[in-house]
């Protein structure tokens, strides 16, 4: 039992490894739209861990294309926590 928890937990570290991976970093030219907008989303909580452990990567791209990619950014972070769709689990007869 405790080497399954140590393999799950080594495994949550390789996966937030990967995950802020893909974060942007400095100052790049290329512009970043709708797509790398979800993509920064869903990552931004795995990257603010990474952030309080002291990495240096930034937790939004600087160029990005302006409301496509914040309306990608914000529809990153509710796909990423379930989109509030939880809190309607519990079961529903037709006649209540």
């Amino acid at each position: 039992m405790k080497t399954k928890r140590i393999f799950i937990g080594l495994l949550l570290l390789l996966v937030l490894f990967f995950v802020t991976s893909c974060a942007p970093v400095g100052m790049t030219t290329q512009e970043y739209g709708f797509l790398y907008g979800i993509v920064h989303g869903f990552i931004s909580p795995f990257v603010l861990i990474a952030k309080l452990f002291g990495a240096h990567i930034g937790l939004y791209a600087e160029h990005n294309t302006g409301l496509l990619y914040w309306v990608g950014f914000i529809l990153g972070l509710v796909l990423l926590f379930g989109g509030g769709g939880g809190g309607y689990a519990t079961i529903r007869r037709w006649y209540d």
